[in-house]
């Protein structure tokens, strides 16, 4: 078999990625060599480009760095920016996350508290995390009321039932939606 050039940048960026996620993890050589089930030499040899990277050992070397071996060997930065897509009515903007189908990125300024009614909260499959960008959030979950405030996270199941609005004045909040999470949104604004 022939090696092209594009193949060759592509095992240049391999090698490059192991060393890199390596250091990231705070891992010498022989920590990952271990949870590798690799010697110390051969993982030097590796990401030296000193040793031929087999396919069986970039699955064992994803799985110890905690990546796929999809990410592993990913070239396609050809899209890097991505335009949100604008919802007037309901003030807010989303973007999709490439690498997760499914998953949205949402920011949304809210100026109304939750709903005082128990029965106007929603519940649905999926999870969602927000953070609040400005403001005072009121979460409500379940039959429980919570404050975010700026720079506080939140993260829950939405099977809950729940519902989100401002303390006071105006927030803005940016969210995390898996696909069944963004699915129950959009069914709430429809009804």
């Amino acid at each position: 078999m022939r090696m092209t050039q594009e193949d060759g940048d592509l095992d240049g960026l391999v090698r490059k990625r192991i060393r890199a996620l390596r250091v990231a993890q705070g891992w010498s050589l022989d920590e990952l060599a271990t949870r590798a089930r690799l010697s110390p030499s051969s993982l030097s040899r590796i990401e030296n480009g000193q040793r031929r990277l087999a396919l069986d050992q970039l699955v064992t070397l994803a799985r110890a760095l905690d990546t796929s071996l999809d990410q592993l060997v990913e070239t396609d930065t050809d899209d890097v920016i991505v335009s949100p897509m604008l919802d007037g009515a309901h003030g807010n903007m989303r973007w999709p996350i490439k690498a997760e189908p499914g998953m949205t990125v949402m920011r949304q300024r809210m100026t109304t508290p939750p709903p005082d009614n128990p029965a106007s909260l929603r519940a649905h499959s999926g999870r969602e995390w927000l953070v609040v960008l400005s403001g005072t959030a009121v979460l409500l979950l379940g039959n429980r009321r919570f404050r975010v405030e700026t720079n506080q996270a939140a993260e829950f199941p939405t099977m809950l039932p729940h519902a989100i609005g401002t303390a006071g004045g105006p927030c803005e909040i940016l969210g995390i939606f898996d696909r069944e999470a963004r699915r129950g949104h959009n069914a709430d604004k429809k009804a």
